[in-house]
């Protein structure tokens, strides 16, 4: 071990929650607050935890949350959003965890990670510890918190896509006595994209401070301001494919049905504080308190997955019947977690015990609204949603290439080879015009967790009582509410084979109200539905898993595992043309698998991290039997990630440079909305170029992603929203430390 880890080591052991920032350099991260709510190094945890590092991620430039997740084993990309597969089960809940807490609507954009010191992905049901959350597994970003000796970084990248970037980090003593800590990171981008009007800017800034008056108390408060302005990239359509024939180049890889001046913008606040007590050496408190503000604001041309009929309502194939959608809502999130933590020992046991509270409060605020301009124009100028050909005399009507159609409200994209498309707004008819009624969602939580100790084993479990209520048109004369409640355990045995070899086996148990899964289909939370999706039943999960961790060669972690997953009542949409917002209840899926994940350096200089997972998810209960024993929707059975990185410092004529090389290999899948067609299965290499004088305060990275050029595509959803990946790109950066 050498000297930053022992530190690392040393300071996670007097922190009880993590206040002080992680020095070390290294891919490998040795411990987690979030798995347990305390200090636990994670080959003693009874369930896989994957950790991508910040050197991990700024050795691959992966400035955005989906970037980070080619590097996890067992999690793929769903969309462009911020989605993604994890064992075989899609994420449900709009929303990331922040330092163990749960926030609300990171689902379209994806945040940027300037502030984050690693992403912890938790895989299964983590409802002990974080409270209504995925079966398939939670991702929880930690922020980046103040160090006791000074540290400064600028950096700078240009690259593919007329993207610039700029981010700092700061950190330091506030005072000779090193009591008062500082860090602030800062970011800018301004990107577009291969997709056709498609752009993605963003700004964050995220100071904190730590206060740490003695040896026994400790205070860490935090900001990030989050200002982001893209589209949503519906994906590319392929209009006319017929089941078994169909070509994924049949319309270009860039096809965006989207407007130039389409925008999706968001802003966030989040405050959080965190403080912690040790009363003595045996009894200690901790508490975290946060606060999230989300606006929305959404203007988009989107397909309402059909053709314009002609006057006889026939479709007319090469035009693509748009709509025009305007939404603004804004959420209010708040989260407290407080908790005692008792150690004891007793002979040649050692026990830890957690007795705490979590509540988490969600709230859409009232004056939200969703307006939408579809459909066909009358002659007395209105708009009505659909097409009667019985009285075609009542609706206006235009000449398209000899063919006479009613006009639409919204102008068509005409799909002819070479055709000029121009959409803009002016002459849309808003006749969809919606309210978006409050709404409160509320989690209360009691827990105890018990870690027993002896000798070569280690038993933790855990239950946990939760009461939920969703209440809809909150603070209205008609809110109507749900109530939902369940008690959560936990059961994991480790055995320390030798000193560095761990067997683990491990039972969890997982539970969501149906307004805990979704929250942005219009008829569920109350987003313009009568009721809440509470009123679907909940959904339950539970994990069986058993692995090893083990430590090779002194540096080099590594784990492999097990595991079943089951969930049953899975809300997803019934893909109906004509009811786009309608949801159905799937009745089970499982999942059954193995991961296998190693990191660390195998020199000084050579560092590694890579993974492989096998997934074979099936749905075991379904209304149309015909699913059932079918492969589940948008998984990989196989998949590889890897990354290396070699500095050539013991070669004197080369010693400033260094390489990094990586590959990353996705199996055929099936999209999540129709099974008529396959993604093919892709392999993309990325490379990186280091550049580091000896006793320069100056670095330069040349990163290039998909080396080979490869054409592939990351998910779909059906026929009209496939999702390919990016061609050939580079991003040169420049990092200056002082």
């Amino acid at each position: 071990m050498n000297a930053q880890t022992a530190e690392d080591s040393a300071v996670a052991n007097l922190q009880t929650v993590e206040i002080i920032g992680r020095k070390s350099k290294e891919y490998t991260s040795d411990y987690s607050f979030a798995a347990t709510k305390t200090a636990m190094k994670n080959k003693d945890l009874p369930l896989t935890l994957n950790t991508v590092t910040k050197e991990l991620i700024n050795e691959r430039q992966a400035f955005q949350l989906g970037d980070v997740m080619k590097n996890v084993s067992g999690v793929s990309p769903s969309s462009y959003y911020n989605q993604y597969n994890i064992r075989g089960i899609s994420q449900n809940e709009e929303g990331q965890i922040i330092n163990g807490m749960r926030t609300r609507q990171y689902y379209f954009l994806q945040p940027m990670t300037s502030n984050i010191e690693r992403v912890e992905i938790f895989k299964g049901p983590a409802s002990i510890t974080m409270s209504s959350v995925d079966p398939g597994g939670t991702i929880n970003m930690v922020t980046k918190k103040p160090l006791t000796s000074p540290r400064h970084q600028i950096s700078a990248s240009a690259g593919s896509f007329d993207t610039y970037r700029l981010a700092a980090d700061l950190t330091g003593p506030l005072n000779k006595s090193k009591t008062l800590l500082y860090r602030f990171n800062g970011a800018y981008q301004k990107a577009d994209s291969f997709r056709d009007k498609v752009n993605n800017s963003g700004t964050l800034i995220s100071p904190s401070i730590t206060f740490v008056p003695n040896g026994k108390t400790s205070v860490n408060i935090e900001m990030i301001f989050s200002d982001l302005h893209g589209n949503l990239d519906r994906g590319q359509p392929i209009f006319g494919a017929v089941a078994g024939r169909t070509d994924l180049n049949s319309t270009p890889k860039t096809l965006n049905l989207g407007a130039p001046d389409d925008f999706f913008k968001t802003r966030e606040w989040i405050l959080m504080g965190s403080f912690a007590h040790n009363f003595n050496n045996h009894v200690s408190f901790n508490a975290s308190y946060m606060k999230q503000f989300w606006n929305e604001d959404l203007q988009e041309h989107r397909t309402t997955n059909s053709f314009v009929p002609d006057i006889n309502n026939n479709p007319v194939p090469s035009l693509a019947m748009m709509q025009f959608i305007q939404r603004k809502q804004r959420w209010e999130v708040d989260n407290i977690s407080a908790y005692f933590n008792f150690r004891f020992t007793k002979g040649p046991t050692e026990h830890q015990a957690l007795i705490g509270y979590d509540s988490h409060a969600w709230e859409k605020r009232k004056g939200g609204q969703q307006n939408a301009a579809r459909g066909f124009l009358l002659k007395n100028g209105s708009a009505v949603s659909s097409y009667d050909p019985a009285h075609a005399d009542l609706y206006q009507t235009v000449d398209y290439n000899g063919i006479l159609l009613p006009k639409t409200n919204v102008t068509p994209f005409d799909l002819s080879p070479g055709a000029q498309n121009h959409q803009d707004t002016s002459f849309n008819h808003l006749n969809a015009i919606t309210p978006l009624p409050s709404a409160l969602t509320t989690t209360h939580a009691a827990y105890i967790q018990y870690l027993f100790t002896w000798k070569k084993f280690k038993i933790l479990s855990g239950i946990r009582q939760e009461w939920f209520k969703d209440i809809t048109r909150f603070k209205e004369p008609d809110a109507s509410s749900f109530r939902n409640s369940k008690l959560l355990y936990r059961f994991g045995l480790t055995y320390s084979l030798t000193e560095n070899i761990n067997l683990y086996g491990t039972y969890l148990t997982g539970y969501q109200p149906q307004s805990n899964t979704v929250t942005l289909m219009p008829n569920t939370a109350g987003f313009t539905g009568a009721v809440s999706a509470a009123r679907f039943r909940p959904l339950t999960s539970d994990l069986k898993e058993i692995g090893i961790k083990a430590k090779i060669f002194r540096n080099i972690s590594v784990s492999m595992a097990a595991y079943e997953i089951n969930q049953k009542n899975i809300l997803i949409n019934a893909n109906n043309p004509s009811q786009p917002d309608e949801l159905i209840q799937r009745g089970a899926d499982r999942s059954r698998g193995f991961e296998a994940e190693f990191t660390g350096y195998i020199l000084p200089q050579w560092h590694i991290h890579g993974g492989y997972s096998y997934i074979d998810a099936k749905i075991t209960n379904d209304a149309d039997i015909n699913l059932i024993g079918k492969r589940k929707e948008n998984t990989s059975k196989n998949a590889v990630n890897f990354w290396t990185r070699y500095n050539f410092s013991g070669i004197k004529a080369v010693r400033n440079f260094g390489i990094g090389t990586g590959i990353g290999y996705q199996s055929s899948r099936i999209p999540w909305f129709t099974r008529s067609f396959k993604l093919p299965a892709y392999a993309t290499v990325d490379a990186a170029l280091y550049y580091t004088p000896v006793k320069s305060a100056v670095q330069l990275a040349f990163n290039i992603n998909n080396l080979t050029n490869k054409t592939y595509w990351i998910g779909a959803q059906n026929y009209l929203r496939l999702f390919p990946g990016a061609p050939r790109n580079y991003l040169l950066t420049v990092t200056y430390k002082f």
